[in-house]
């Protein structure tokens, strides 16, 4: 079942260029019986590597901006330890609440997105740059305490507010929530939080989806 879990979150992921965490955690709790802690730090580990195979295949198609994607993981990099370490002092019931929430935030704003005209006017390099930096901490604390790569918010901000295509906020997106995620699971890797006995399943779940994701959206047009 994990192997199933992580095809279905990598397919999703490489194809809106998601860590797959909002996919894999509901699967995992409803699923396998995991508690919430569990899915949350199990879900990190696994969107590692959707970040990597995802990133890979938009940089084979040239559609991956490293300085934006650098900016994102240096801004979120250390306030994802600290989510993760907030996620540990979260009881298991306001957890899910919250995960819950964020579900449905993050849905309407994938519904929204393509109906909101993005950015167009000419805007200084630093205003992106800080722009940038702001949604990368913002984004690490949410994905060190949901489990999730945070995609959603990353390609939004630089599709709407910093006038990206959607198919570079996507590819960079993807490659930014990899050191992200890496030290988030690391930190609930020590809380005890992480279940390894399903790793493996989907992580060669994720590899195969985060491909086949990947190269699908790369046939699609932007809107």
């Amino acid at each position: 079942m994990s192997l199933v879990i992580g095809l279905t979150a990598g397919v999703f992921g490489g194809l809106v260029g998601l860590g797959g965490g909002v996919l894999m955690i509901p699967m995992m709790v409803g699923i396998m019986k995991l508690g919430q802690h569990q899915a949350h730090g199990t879900s990190l580990v696994a969107l590692v590597f959707t970040g990597l195979v995802g990133a890979s295949t938009y940089a084979y198609h040239g559609r991956i901006d490293v300085t934006a994607a650098l900016i994102l993981a240096a801004a979120a990099f250390w306030p994802a330890r600290m989510g993760a370490q907030c996620c540990r002092l979260l009881p298991e019931l306001d957890l899910r609440r919250y995960f819950g929430l964020l579900q449905i935030v993050m849905a309407v704003l994938l519904l929204l997105k393509p109906y909101i005209a993005p950015a167009a006017f000419p805007m200084a390099s630093w205003i992106k740059v800080a722009i940038l930096l702001a949604t990368g901490a913002a984004t690490g604390f949410i994905s060190g305490l949901m489990g999730i790569g945070g995609g959603a918010i990353m390609i939004a901000a630089m599709v709407l507010l910093v006038g990206y295509g959607q198919h570079i906020a996507q590819g960079s997106s993807l490659l930014a929530m990899v050191p992200a995620g890496a030290i988030g699971a690391f930190t609930h890797w020590r809380h005890g939080h992480v279940e390894t006995s399903l790793i493996r399943g989907l992580i060669a779940g994720i590899v195969l989806g985060g491909v086949i994701g990947a190269s699908v959206a790369q046939f699609l047009p932007d809107t």
